[in-house]
């Protein structure tokens, strides 16, 4: 009968939600793509949404015994059916393609699937996780940000602790990107607690490896202790849909840690398997394979890099290509190349990759003795660098300065403001208008613990009222 059919089908499809988060990433595609093959002939939206499913696990490396294509359970739906069942469907092709490494069947999609996404009701927003996975892929951190922002928001007023981790967790890759380390590191250390409330331990490792690479970033004596405590974590729990991507951000913090050896440092570079992770880290990868005298190495991903940023029209992807390209080039080339690379960053907001390419360009500048070119870059490089807490890369473009003729003065530590992650998120909290008692129950602490957090918070930044402290910046 059609109505066990579908009761079978969402009870396959909750199993596999499991399977796919805290268990078998490649036993969770093959048993949703099951019940979305068993269920089509009754309801082709349910079918429709587990076949995206389907196709968004595949994209995060899951592969499947299975012989059944899910773009072709169920046709697309006409331009007047409803605004969800198209939005899935946008979904279903773009992820599919995207799993297939084909960008420019993949953008179109996706795209209209964001435009979709502006007129859904409220019951229709359980899309966010999926919206926000498809810019993930696109490397559209904006967006990324947006959809789990929005979805951060909505798990706190319902108090769903799993949606909140989600959410928190996949935030780390928009905040890395973009510079917003003080955000990455705080919504990290609030994951960590919720992944132990949640009795998955399995879901404590992204966090922590976000915390690894920001610690290999800033030069903070932390990154083997972090780096140690994620190995535990994956040597003893399922991780889930989250199986390749947490490896890879291990081996990029590795390779941070490493920068000193190019050797060491491409080992562990060269070894990062997923597209978004190799695309994060493409800069890192690039610079590293170059310093090892890897020339062929670097060629081959920034080529790899062109393509991405050719089918999908990315500003970040063209700049760091052309970043490359100036690395693998020699004179009026290179420098022609730095040049297109910066005007590409002025439309990004990944700032770290930003300040890479003007300390990049400052030193090849420096060293065809055109010192005083240098020095504007450098400076820039400098100062980002120093906003980010990025130690190891200040020193070096505080070096490069120095070599151009040039003297920087080092910050003065007693002028940086640095809010505890506990403090940054009641801070956020506090500015979004939210009682202390709300805040409260959103992070799972004490009114009196959020009090104490406050009372810190306003004497760091030096702000008397909620008033001035919602027009203060944090990061």
């Amino acid at each position: 009968r059609a109505a066990d059919a579908l009761l079978r089908a969402d009870v396959l499809r909750l199993r596999a939600r499991i399977e796919w988060n805290t268990g078998s990433l490649h036993t969770g595609r093959r048993m949703v793509v099951e019940a979305a093959a068993e269920v089509a002939p009754h309801d082709s939206q349910r079918a429709r949404e587990m076949a995206m499913f389907a196709a968004a696990l595949a994209a995060f490396g899951a592969h499947s015994t299975s012989a059944v294509d899910p773009t072709a359970l169920v046709p697309p739906p006409g331009p007047g059916a409803p605004v969800r069942a198209r939005c899935y469907s946008h979904l279903l092709y773009g992820l599919d393609a995207a799993a297939r490494g084909d960008w420019a069947a993949a953008t179109p999609p996706l795209a209209e699937a964001f435009a979709l996404a502006e007129d859904l009701a409220e019951e229709d927003l359980d899309l966010l996780p999926n919206l926000g996975i498809a810019a993930l892929h696109l490397g559209d951190d904006a967006r990324t940000r947006r959809y789990h922002e929005q979805l951060l928001a909505r798990a706190r007023s319902s108090g769903a602790v799993l949606m909140i981790l989600y959410s928190l967790t996949r935030l780390g890759f928009a905040e890395l990107a973009t510079g917003r380390w003080t955000a990455a590191r705080a919504a990290a250390a609030e994951a960590l607690p919720l992944a132990d409330q949640s009795g998955h331990r399995g879901l404590a490792a992204l966090p922590t490896a976000w915390l690894a690479l920001l610690a290999g970033l800033r030069g903070d004596d932390t990154v083997e202790q972090h780096l140690s405590a994620v190995a535990r974590i994956c040597a003893d729990h399922p991780l889930g849909i989250l199986a390749e991507v947490v490896p890879d951000v291990l081996r990029w913090a590795r390779g941070v840690r490493d920068a000193a050896d190019p050797a060491a440092a491409l080992h562990q570079l060269e070894q990062i398997r997923h597209p978004i992770t190799r695309r994060l880290a493409a800069t890192d990868r690039v610079e590293a394979a170059v310093r090892a005298a890897r020339p062929d190495l670097a060629g081959a991903w920034v080529a790899e890099l062109a393509g991405f940023a050719g089918a999908t029209g990315s500003p970040w992807a063209q700049a760091v290509a052309a970043h490359g390209r100036a690395l693998l080039s020699e004179g009026p080339e290179a420098a022609g190349h730095f040049e297109q690379a910066l005007v590409a960053h002025a439309r990004t907001g990944r700032r770290p990759d930003r300040a890479r390419t003007q300390l990049a360009y400052g030193a090849f500048l420096r060293r065809s003795r055109r010192r005083v070119d240098a020095r504007p870059h450098l400076r820039a490089a400098l100062e980002t660098f120093e906003d980010l807490g990025a130690r190891p890369w200040a020193d070096r473009a505080r070096q490069e300065l120095r070599a151009s003729g040039e003297t920087a003065r080092r910050r003065d530590p007693s002028t940086v403001v640095d809010l505890t992650p506990q403090e940054l998120q009641v801070a956020r909290l506090v500015r979004r208008g939210l009682p202390n008692r709300d805040v409260a129950a959103q992070l799972y602490v004490s009114p009196r613990t959020v009090d104490f957090h406050l009372r810190n918070v306003f004497a760091k930044l030096g702000v008397s009222s909620r008033t001035e402290l919602a027009a203060h910046p944090l990061d």
